[in-house]
């Protein structure tokens, strides 16, 4: 074997190894939750872990019939969807005029309150709804989770806007479009991928909420980190169920991401081949 096959195989060996490596430190906690929902209790806590058991529903059972867990995840479903979608509406202009008319200052406005932490606009916000009268309502929460998702949505949109190419916007002009009509025929269809993509951000980013959802949602609109509180007293850890309820989280963002894995795909590398 000559020593260029040899280096080549080596390297290919080193990439494999280091790619193996960096997917078992993604996977194996996602791995280990799910084969914990299917453990009881004593074969959770043993030492040392037991790979080889008998798997029980009966933490599935208990999340869905004691505690409710279907009311919770189409809480969770409302509000994430609902409050992407009013960032999405508010958002997607808003990116755009910042990318074209070089608003830096308004952009640094929303890349402050995306580093703020929760807690800062929290309080306000509970003023506001108690004098309201809106604490465990829908639009209460999805408007709280908005802090969040609003300027995640502006920030990444920004840059796909302005990978959007300025010629064809300008000739949009030139045959006669308004700017309104550029942004709505020439813009939005070429930015669409990474819009879906922004938006799925925008639904994981709310869907995993919890502090807004703890002080401002109640029996009513109870979502679903919120609800996996059930599972956690004062001297003690229900692990299955917490496991069980933490897959359940985690699966319709994962079964969502797999269906439009496509448009994820062309909206991150959007742009990237320009020029």
């Amino acid at each position: 074997m000559s020593a260029h096959v040899r280096s080549r195989a080596l390297r290919a060996a080193a990439f494999w190894l280091l790619l193996l490596g960096s997917l078992g430190v993604l996977v194996f906690p996602f791995a280990w939750m799910v084969m914990g929902s299917f453990k009881t209790q004593a074969e959770f806590m043993a030492y040392p872990p037991r790979w080889w058991f008998r798997p029980t529903l009966d933490n599935y059972t208990n999340v869905f019939v004691r505690n409710d867990f279907l009311k919770f995840t189409v809480n969770s479903l409302i509000i994430a969807l609902g409050s992407t979608g009013l960032s999405l509406v508010l958002g997607v202009p808003a990116a755009y005029g910042i990318a074209r008319y070089r608003q830096t200052g308004l952009g640094m406005l929303l890349l402050t309150a995306r580093m703020a932490p929760g807690i800062a606009f929290l309080i306000p916000w509970f003023i506001l709804f108690s004098k309201l009268r809106m604490v465990d309502t829908y639009p209460a929460v999805m408007l709280a989770h908005m802090v969040v998702v609003l300027p995640l949505v502006i920030w990444v949109l920004v840059s796909f806007f302005e990978d959007v190419p300025r010629d064809l916007e300008e000739a949009g002009l030139i045959d006669g479009c308004t700017v309104l009509g550029v942004f709505r025929r020439i813009a939005l269809p070429l930015a669409r991928p990474g819009i879906v993509s922004t938006a799925i951000l925008g639904i994981i980013a709310s869907w995993n909420n919890f502090i807004f959802s703890l002080i401002l949602a109640g029996n009513s609109t109870r979502t679903l980190p919120v609800a996996i509180f059930n599972f956690v007293s004062y001297d003690s850890l229900n692990w299955g169920g917490l496991t069980a309820a933490s897959s359940i989280i985690t699966l319709p963002v994962l079964a969502m991401a797999f269906l439009v894995q496509k448009h994820i795909v062309r909206g991150l590398t959007f742009g990237a081949l320009k020029g």
